[in-house]
């Protein structure tokens, strides 16, 4: 699934250089779920940014399920962010004024599917994540839990493979976190590939491998 080969990321502030990501080696099988921990500072979300090709590496090699990622045109990117991965961020990131089927509709909007389908879909989405009757619901209206299983849904309306959650508990109190856990868990045992970034050792036990980050590099879990 996720290939990575003597990755390394540069950012240019004026006459500043920083390594946010450097020699970095990584293998990600089909359906693993993973965790990746680490200081503020030590190039995770360097990492998921690159993994979701919403950045490419300064240099070395990146396939995502066989496509070199570094030889691709930005359409090309754009069509694999929509369709082939799913983002799941702490803060939510919904359409305050959207309903819930809104929220879950809107990357089928930018897929091109039909009305009808992109209904279909969106419901069973809703349902699937246990939020059937909070359709017509706006985020305003939904407890934290609830708002991430909606973000944990349209993250998968387009039937990605891969699953990339940026703090997905953050914001959430204990029990609505461990049932995000929980969801995340039984996506995984329905073929999908997950990786979580997160500073809470409790979600990472509960991952089948922790890789563990430090100075851009990876320090263990590889």
């Amino acid at each position: 699934m996720i290939d990575m080969r003597n990755i390394r990321k540069v950012y240019s502030t004026g006459k500043v250089e920083v390594e946010a990501l450097r020699r970095i080696d990584l293998l990600i099988k089909g359906k693993e779920f993973v965790s990746v921990m680490g200081p503020s500072g030590s190039g995770k979300s360097t990492l998921m940014n690159l993994i979701g090709c919403l950045d490419t590496p300064t240099s070395g090699e990146y396939f995502l399920e066989g496509q070199k990622v570094e030889s691709l045109s930005p359409n090309e990117l754009a069509e694999i962010r929509n369709k082939k991965v799913g983002f799941v961020f702490q803060n939510f990131n919904l359409l305050p004024y959207a309903t819930s089927f809104e929220n879950v509709e809107v990357p089928l909007i930018f897929a091109g599917v039909p009305t009808r389908k992109r209904r279909e879909r969106a419901m069973e989405l809703l349902g699937r994540v246990g939020l059937g009757d909070r359709a017509d619901h706006k985020p305003a209206e939904l407890s934290g839990g609830e708002m991430q299983r909606v973000a944990i849904a349209r993250a998968l309306v387009n039937q990605p493979r891969l699953i990339l959650a940026d703090e997905p508990t953050g914001n959430l109190d204990t029990g609505s976190g461990a049932e995000i856990i929980d969801l995340f868990e039984e996506l995984g045992r329905q073929g999908h590939t997950i990786i979580v970034i997160t500073h809470d050792t409790e979600i990472s036990r509960r991952t089948q491998r922790i890789i563990k980050l430090r100075d851009g590099l990876i320090i263990d879990g590889q």
